[in-house]
């Protein structure tokens, strides 16, 4: 579900007192847009709010999340607007961010 390689890379690039910072502004700029996706009606819109929800997964390691991201893109891009499960990707995040949150001082202090 995490990658937790990743979240030791950039817990090593940022820092330890910036990696709260940015893994705070991550969930937050998420859970935004996470919040503004069902009301969203066009395929190319919604789209680019899965890309960059995809891209902030994969910056912190939330690989399942992202993985989950790509593949409603790829099914809105593939078929010209066909619908897909938000509520299945609003749960896809939060299961990643309850691990992470869950486990991410014991990982980062293995590090």
């Amino acid at each position: 579900m995490i990658g937790w390689e990743r979240v030791k890379e950039l817990h090593g690039e940022i820092g330890a007192e910036n990696f709260s910072e940015v893994m705070n502004l991550f969930l937050e700029e998420v859970e935004e847009t996470l919040a503004r996706l069902p009301q969203v009606v066009q395929p190319r819109e919604i789209c680019e709010m899965l890309h960059f929800l995809k891209g902030c997964a994969l910056n912190l390691g939330f690989v399942e999340f992202a993985e989950a991201c790509l593949q409603a893109q790829a099914r809105l891009n593939a078929s010209q607007g066909a619908e897909f499960d938000v509520a299945a990707l609003v749960r896809c995040y939060r299961d990643s961010k309850a691990e992470f949150l869950r486990s991410a001082q014991e990982a980062l202090q293995a590090a």
